[in-house]
């Protein structure tokens, strides 16, 4: 098989990759191997102009908002599904000081966050005694008829291989790259945080993370909203509910734990007050970065060998952004943003 394109991994970042470079006229051959506990697969698909405690606006909010509504709408035609939905998040204050952090934010600069009035939060089943702000507009990918769409659209056109790679079979050559019966011009790898890049990127700066979620069946809560305190309640596009997700650094093991769900749990039930039932509960290891930006570009002594990775929690918003980036980069030339591009570490220099 000849090919304009190698991509390792059909998460969120090679699905758009392989997606942009289809545009661009390029072939294309992704090496998967589905893994259920994948970040891609166990992610709820929020995109979320604000982060943290300090309700900061994230990195580059405005191009990536308005990149992903177009990518996400765009992508919903070709694979004849709605994928995107836009939403509004009501933040619930865990205390009075949390109220006046939100209202100073509103102060030095209300976009994206507004306070919530009361007719907006009393009927709602939640315990709110400080109030909540609304964070608006914040929007909800279905991830799994995503993925699945581009697997199937992959698999019809002969683009997919459901295998492990195996790094022995892997041959960088002066013309290109071969694996086994493969020969591509380039190839990308977008396999989160295992696989072959960590032996032609070794110096690339991973902190990955473990998050566990839980899936419940919360009946009669309203699906037009998200719900946080502490912890975040997402609706699905399957009627269930997506509780979390926890952020731990150290860990011995990706599984889920008692320990995450009796937590959870005893949280919803002292904010929720409505009945629940837990439907399934899953963890999975985000591969996240030490600057908490991505990673894109080429290797500068190999430059048959790409890598699009490291977005962390944000990935359905920077992977279309930087998928698109990283192919005009190859045809085009132009500059990968300078604080994604791995040109800013040793090995590119």
């Amino acid at each position: 098989m000849q090919v304009d394109l190698l991509i390792v991994g059909q998460g969120l970042c090679g699905s758009w990759l392989s997606y942009e470079a289809q545009r661009a006229g390029l072939s294309v051959c992704v090496l998967d191997t589905q893994r259920p506990n994948s970040p891609s697969r166990i992610s709820a698909g929020i995109i979320n102009p604000i982060t943290g405690r300090r309700q900061v606006e994230v990195w580059l909010s405005d191009e990536l908002l308005a990149h992903a509504k177009s990518a996400y709408s765009s992508m919903s035609e070709t694979l004849n599904r709605p994928l995107i939905r836009q939403t509004t998040l009501i933040d619930f204050f865990p205390s009075d000081q949390m109220c006046k952090s939100f209202q100073d934010r509103i102060a030095q600069n209300g976009k994206f966050v507004s306070l919530a009035q009361e007719t907006q939060i009393t009927m709602l089943p939640f315990d709110q005694p400080h109030g909540a702000g609304i964070i608006n507009p914040v929007f909800l990918i279905d991830l799994p008829a995503f993925l699945e769409g581009n697997q199937k659209k992959l698999i019809d056109t002969g683009s997919l291989l459901e295998e492990q790679v195996e790094a022995t079979q892997l041959r960088i050559e002066p013309d290109g790259v071969r694996y086994k019966d493969i020969r591509a011009e380039r190839i990308v790898f977008c396999e989160g945080t295992a696989g072959l890049s960590a032996h032609f990127f070794p110096n690339l700066p991973f902190a990955p993370n473990k998050g566990e979620v839980l899936i419940l069946d919360i009946p009669g809560l309203q699906r037009d909203h998200l719900y946080k305190h502490g912890l975040m309640l997402a609706p699905l596009s399957d009627g269930t509910w997506w509780a979390g997700s926890s952020y731990q650094w150290s860990f011995n093991h990706p599984h889920p734990t008692p320990a995450f769900r009796e937590e959870m749990e005893r949280t919803l039930k002292s904010w929720l007050t409505l009945p629940f039932q837990v439907i399934d509960h899953r963890a999975g290891v985000r591969p996240a970065t030490l600057e908490r930006r991505p990673f894109v570009g080429f290797h500068p002594q190999l430059p048959r060998i790409g890598i699009l990775n490291g977005m962390g929690t944000k990935g359905c918003s920077l992977a279309p952004f930087f998928a698109r980036e990283l192919i005009r980069h190859w045809f085009l030339e132009e500059p990968i943003h300078p604080e994604a591009s791995i040109e800013r570490f040793s090995i590119a220099r």
